[in-house]
């Protein structure tokens, strides 16, 4: 009862410190690590551990379909090589590093153990960098290279992870099997999330209640993760392309009446579980503190000090090193490669946003603590007692420095995904007044006057009846109204299909599709209210 009160507590806490983080412009996660460490520092504070094969699942899985749900094919296609150089080579420099100096740090840690370290820490999380950054309206590039960024390095770091783990466990670590494996894993985690996709969205389809297809949400979302990590492929990569691929074809199967209360259920999820990441760890730090004496504890605290320095100086290293090759190539060879060139500025704020978030912890609490089914992971408290130390210091130093750093740099303000959402808006209503002269006879120019009398009417009727319905004239006046209803609605229709036409032919990105489909959402909804008004009038 006890854990459950302080859960509660803190949840209202995070709460609170979200609120006050947005005031002061920095990444909520950042107030939210510093209440994790502050857990750990309270006396009488319960120890609870959780689940390892629990965490990776529980955290990770809904946080990174949330994000993948979002992204934009067409943009990061547009950016694949920063993209891909930041997921591959920035993961890849990033596990190096923190590595060797772990090794150099503490000479008794095996690389197996060492590399699995520098996974953990490798995979930034863009949540926190993008929270602030989509205050200040920086060029749009930067957003979609970093959330893009944030979807697949979880994959390619956890990748790592996995062998790591695995080897550490094992005892052997051997590249020749290791390079085939991942290759395999990659190929039938990307088949397995495109099938996926299309099983889950003809089951969903047919959910029209919406506490039911939430559920559904939730639940399909846990089972193809589960599935994955089943049949030994990638939990995380197949998560990211069942989650993309679901978003293409989502808008034209699933009703706004389910789709708008799913995704107020999912930001609160997100919120929950980044609160609760931290609340864990802060659980599980206590334990490990209360193991250590004072010289352990200031050993651990150096460690943890130089490795949280490598990890943000290897990113730092990384970006600038390959946005200044990619710079000079463009005035060499020009082309493509000025295109995909990072400016200094942007490439200052890119290696900057390495805050670390959830994948981390995530990944920390999901080391073997040892029981009857294994042995414990070999140096796990000082690793676990590592990632949080990256997590808070990248989050503190790095959030809080973020906004003050783009002020400075003066970055161009970018407005293109507004001009995006004009364009959309300006061709949504040229269909629906299309899809108008299909009907010339009907009175849609008095749609909204006739509505709300044709409410009012419904209204009056059913107080006068005693709420058991109204017919007579109110009958003719429904059905009258239920024309306009049916052609409104296939106006709506003309209208969302013009926006999916937009979104297929790269016209606009998801940014400006979620915008105005969020629009036509409430519209829908609107008639939704009054359809159910004359189903209720006519029984």
């Amino acid at each position: 009862m006890l854990v459950f009160e302080i859960i509660v507590g803190l949840l209202l806490a995070g709460a609170g410190l979200t609120a006050l983080s947005r005031r002061l412009g920095t990444p909520y996660p950042a107030m939210v690590a510093l209440a994790g460490a502050v857990l750990a520092l309270v006396p009488g504070t319960p120890t609870l551990v959780l689940d390892p094969e629990l965490a990776l699942t529980l955290f990770v899985a809904p946080v990174l379909l949330d994000a993948a749900f979002d992204a934009s094919l067409r943009d990061l296609r547009a950016n694949w090589r920063t993209v891909a150089g930041l997921v591959i080579g920035a993961v890849a420099f990033t596990i190096v590093v923190v590595a060797v100096v772990a090794h150099l740090l503490v000479p008794g840690m095996p690389w197996a153990v060492a590399i699995a370290l520098g996974a953990i820490v490798a995979p930034p999380d863009a949540a926190a960098a993008t929270a602030v950054l989509k205050q200040l309206r920086p060029p749009y590039r930067l957003l979609v290279i970093l959330e893009g960024e944030s979807l697949f390095n979880d994959a390619s770091a956890l990748l790592v992870y996995r062998l790591a783990v695995g080897a550490a466990l094992a005892g052997t670590l051997s590249p020749g099997h290791a390079v085939p494996l991942l290759l395999v894993v990659t190929v039938g985690s990307v088949l397995l999330g495109l099938v996926l996709s299309r099983v889950v969205l003809r089951v969903t389809a047919r959910i029209q209640d919406v506490a039911i297809a939430v559920v559904v949400q939730f639940c399909g979302t846990f089972a193809v993760w589960l599935l994955a990590e089943r049949l030994h492929l990638s939990g995380i990569l197949t998560v990211v392309v069942f989650a993309m691929a679901t978003a293409r074809r989502a808008a034209e199967v699933t009703p706004a009446r389910v789709r708008l209360p799913s995704y107020a259920v999912w930001e609160f999820a997100v919120f929950v579980l980044n609160v609760l990441a931290f609340i864990l760890v802060g659980f599980q730090l206590k334990d490990i503190l209360g193991r250590l004496d004072s010289r352990t504890l200031l050993e651990y605290v150096g460690i943890a000090a130089t490795l949280c320095t490598a990890t943000m100086v290897a990113r730092i290293a990384w970006v600038s090193g390959a946005s200044a090759l990619a710079r000079w190539r463009a005035r060499r060879w020009g082309g493509r490669n000025a295109a995909s060139a990072l400016s200094k500025e942007a490439a200052a704020v890119v290696g900057w946003c390495g805050m670390r978030g959830i994948v981390t912890l995530a990944a920390a609490l999901a080391l073997p603590t040892g029981g009857p089914d294994g042995p414990a992971f070999p140096f796990r408290d000082l690793i676990l007692f590592t990632a949080f130390s990256v997590v808070l210091g990248t989050l503190v130093v790095q959030g809080m420095t973020l906004r003050p750093l783009i002020n400075a740099l003066e970055l161009e303000v970018d407005d293109s995904v507004e001009r995006e959402i004009r364009l959309a808006r300006v061709e949504t209503l040229r269909a629906a007044l299309q899809a108008t002269s299909e009907r010339p006879d009907a009175e849609m120019s008095g749609l909204l006057r006739r509505r709300y009398a044709v409410l009012l009417h419904r209204a009056e009727a059913d107080l006068a009846k005693g709420g058991r319905g109204a017919h007579g004239d109110g009958t003719d006046a429904g059905r009258a109204f239920e024309v306009d209803l049916s052609i409104a609605r296939g106006v709506s229709a003309a209208a969302r299909h013009r926006l999916v036409t937009l979104r297929a032919a790269g016209t606009i990105g998801d940014a400006a599709f979620q915008r105005i489909e969020q629009e036509l959402d409430v519209e829908e909804m609107d008639l939704q209210l009054l359809t159910t008004g004359a189903a209720t009038e006519e029984t």
